[in-house]
């Protein structure tokens, strides 16, 4: 009973938090680009018809 089973330092991502991550990777390029525009003055943003 003395040895345990060790823990690992990183734990394994689940397939959630891969695409969470990889849309709030995307999403902060999304903001950083439209911050760029914005500071540039011009409208550089994709608007959609809605």
């Amino acid at each position: 009973m003395a040895d345990k089973p060790e823990k690992t330092t990183k734990p394994v991502q689940s397939a959630r938090d891969v695409r969470l991550k990889a849309a709030l990777k995307a999403n902060m390029g999304r903001r950083k680009a439209q911050a760029r525009a914005r500071a540039d003055g011009g409208e550089k943003t994709d608007k959609k018809d809605s």
